[in-house]
């Protein structure tokens, strides 16, 4: 069981772990706490944006869109390998997923099958939205994939979690595809190697 760390912590975290971070508007303070509590945290989610183009990515996974209002993640990571801070708090990026992956998280052990989506994870998951069309040929640049790591790697670190604390949404909620392009298995070994 884990507080959601600081606004200023999460910033910190960041750029310690080499990131540059753009911070847009007053993120701090942008989040859909109204709906339900944040926390307690229990690992990191990565999704794609299904978008081209960083600033139109930035302002849709800021400001949501009708029937999905933002913020969609705390972090957008484009395609330069920049996070832009988009909200802290819950945000709606999650949603509602298999409640035995987020006992599996929580235990840090393999993930079963998401068989059913009944669990909210905007309550316990950190989001990332990186840049990418995700139809399985949209690249993924080396800066970008160094982001993903760096970023999730600072999350866990802080929080003293291994990589497999860090999961793709398509591990978290049937029918989900993202991330489309590399594997999760290959990112948390990424991770796994600089946490060490």
């Amino acid at each position: 069981m884990a507080p959601p760390m600081s606004a200023g912590s999460f910033l910190s975290r960041l750029k310690a772990e080499g990131l540059t971070a753009v911070e847009v508007g007053d993120w701090e303070h942008h989040n859909r706490n109204h709906k339900g509590p944040w926390g307690p945290v229990h690992g990191v989610m990565i999704h794609h944006t299904v978008t081209s183009g960083s600033q139109r990515t930035v302002e849709l996974c800021r400001d949501g869109y009708s029937g999905l209002p933002g913020p969609l993640c705390h972090g957008v990571i484009t395609k330069d390998g920049r996070v832009h801070l988009v909200g802290y708090g819950r945000s709606n990026h999650a949603g509602l997923g298999d409640d035995d992956v987020l006992r599996a998280v929580i235990a840090e052990k393999a993930l079963p099958p998401d068989n059913e989506a009944n669990t909210d994870g905007n309550r316990h998951f950190y989001g990332f939205e990186c840049e990418n069309l995700g139809d399985g040929e949209d690249p993924w640049p080396e800066a970008q994939l160094d982001a993903i790591e760096r970023a999730a790697a600072a999350v866990c670190r802080h929080h003293g979690w291994t990589a497999r604390s860090v999961i793709g949404h398509l591990e978290w909620q049937p029918g989900k595809i993202d991330p489309r392009g590399f594997t999760m298995a290959a990112m948390r070994d990424r991770i796994h190697e600089r946490l060490k």
